[in-house]
């Protein structure tokens, strides 16, 4: 097989898209070191940074999602979508890939199009469970199908599926071994329990409120709090740090030490985080955002609950949370299974079963 090819990988909008296509990027340099890759995203969106900051090329095209409520924005969309199609064709023209990678995001929807019509081999690898429209028309040409969850028959041709997992950062396969470690890191008290509370790199306001609405009675329960609020909402947030053990950060660097220092986890339900806390495997309370496509994250969290290895409160119940969390608190059998039935979960070695796809394909 040549050593030179060219990959082409498109994922964006968010975290939970950019990263695993530099997971899988990654993984394949580290097979194909003379390997040519390029990224395409959205102009505007995180993957134009945060891309090159990882080592890598990317290009930009002019492409947004359409807007689900009435809107003006969506005057632009057709236009839009012809500019990027366009682009993307060029783009592809250019480059020459030998397989082209989509990790959803507005970009990857333009870009995998073209690539079907030229006849390259393509792949999806969809992180929910519960595919967006994109990728459930990209679906009926692309080759392969890498997933994270079961039952997605329901989405995409049975014959195309390969169940992968979504890719997680590999510090977090043995967090175990750093427990301690991680309480002098973060100047816990070992006597206590600790809670961590995470809504995201940008925060979640629903959290954070209602974090601040809880704060009182977690201090009065003895548990200490590592509270990840974001930053757009740290400077609001800040002022509790005073208060005995509870500790705020605008962004958690050591995601590894944060998880191992901890004994309950609080979190959205985003893909990738569910994927780093199955293997995690702490106690979990989800907390999923409403306000996502096709509410993927209340479909991604009762994945998991249905499996018993979490507990899920919407944020329209977010009153009944004390209650529910001074019964796990008390219920160290239940704490127990919870972390025994999410870690049969978790897929460690998803990118390299998705590259494994994406060889065969190149192949």
């Amino acid at each position: 097989m040549k050593q030179s090819i060219n990959i082409l990988l498109s994922g964006g909008g968010t975290g939970g898209h950019i990263y695993p296509a530099i997971a899988i990027a990654n993984e394949l340099k580290n097979r194909y070191p003379n390997a040519n890759f390029l990224f395409v995203g959205a102009k505007g969106r995180m993957e134009m940074e945060k891309v090159p900051q990882n080592g890598y090329k990317i290009k930009g095209l002019w492409i947004s999602g359409i807007q689900r409520s009435l809107s003006t924005k969506n005057l632009s969309f057709p236009f839009k979508l012809i500019s990027s199609l366009w682009n993307a064709k060029k783009i592809i023209k250019q480059f020459n890939p030998d397989v082209v990678i989509g990790t959803g995001g507005f970009a990857s929807g333009p870009t995998l199009f073209m690539a079907n019509k030229k006849g390259i081999p393509t792949l999806i690898q969809e992180q929910n469970s519960y595919p967006g429209i994109t990728n459930k028309l990209l679906a009926k040409k692309v080759k392969k199908i890498c997933v994270a969850y079961d039952d997605l028959e329901r989405f995409f041709p049975k014959d195309k599926i390969v169940k992968t997992g979504n890719p997680v950062r590999e510090d977090l396969l043995e967090i175990d071994k750093h427990r301690i470690e991680a309480q002098r890191f973060f100047n816990l008290d070992i006597t206590k329990k600790t809670v961590l509370i995470i809504g995201g790199s940008l925060g979640a306001r629903k959290i954070n409120e209602f974090v601040e609405n809880n704060i009182e009675w977690f201090v009065a329960q003895q548990i200490q709090v590592i509270w990840q609020t974001g930053k757009l909402y740290y400077n609001d947030y800040k002022k509790y740090d005073k208060l005995e053990g509870v500790q705020t950060h605008l962004f958690l660097n050591n995601m590894n030490f944060a998880y191992a220092s901890s004994d309950f986890i609080i979190s959205r339900a985003g893909a990738g985080s569910i994927s780093e806390l199955c293997i995690v495997a702490k106690p979990t309370i989800f907390i999923p955002s409403p306000n996502v496509a096709e509410n993927h994250q209340v479909k991604n969290a009762e994945a998991v609950v249905k499996k018993d290895g979490a507990i899920l409160i919407e944020e329209k119940n977010l009153d009944a949370f004390q209650g529910v969390f001074n019964n796990l608190l008390k219920d160290e059998n239940k704490q127990q299974a919870l972390s025994d039935n999410i870690k049969k979960l978790a897929l460690p070695n998803a990118t390299i079963a998705i590259v494994d796809q994406i060889e065969k394909l190149i192949k």
